[in-house]
């Protein structure tokens, strides 16, 4: 039995005969379990970590069936990287709306908490966030998705506090995020609140 790449065919060979027949084999979710592939090695690896062989492996399809649906490596990351982005889109908006009512002081204490997620739950999300944004210095076709992932978080926030506190928020929280997880010493969550009450005008209680 032999996978061919093609979605949703498979060569079978029978015993008798050494004849061959094509069966049909319902995987219609094929090319997006390849992308969601990619990105959990874009995650734990980077972007130099990842190729057709590693995707193929690690997803349990052949390598024919990778370059059947991407055609080359910048294929794979482009797609990876653009299902990071959407689902960076949904969480925002689930963000915002489990604190809608919050005040600044609620807000700061919120984003001081994804911060510190950043070393536990949510690394490899913010892993692959910067993997996008450094992979779109150079590559053009990326853009728009890094692009997107600071325009959705100053959507979320400008109804909670305007759009010139809301436009400081995505480079202020990337840039804490990027400090508490490579720092030598562990930076406290304190720290961080501290930054985020600032420039949300909050009032410590």
């Amino acid at each position: 039995m032999i996978d061919d790449g093609w979605e949703g065919v498979l060569i079978v060979v029978e015993e008798t005969g050494g004849r061959v027949r094509r069966v049909r084999r319902h995987d219609p979710d094929r090319r997006e379990r390849i992308a969601e592939t990619a990105l959990e090695l874009i995650a734990e690896r980077g972007l130099e970590g990842l190729s057709h062989r590693a995707i193929a492996e690690r997803a349990d399809v052949s390598l024919s069936s990778t370059t059947y649906h991407f055609a080359d490596r910048e294929a794979l990351i482009q797609a990876a990287l653009e299902r990071a982005a959407e689902r960076f889109a949904s969480y925002v908006g689930r963000w915002a709306a489990e604190h809608a009512r919050d005040t600044r002081e609620e807000l700061a204490q919120a984003l001081a908490d994804s911060v510190m997620a950043c070393l536990g739950e949510g690394r490899a999300g913010a892993v692959v966030e910067f993997e996008l944004y450094l992979a779109a210095l150079r590559r053009p076709a990326l853009r728009a998705a890094a692009g997107r992932l600071t325009r959705d978080g100053v959507e979320a926030m400008a109804p909670h506090v305007g759009p010139v506190v809301a436009a400081c928020i995505p480079p202020v929280m990337n840039g804490l995020c990027l400090q508490v997880m490579t720092a030598p010493e562990p930076v406290g969550r304190e720290e961080v609140l501290a930054v985020l009450r600032q420039v949300l005008g909050a009032a410590p209680v």
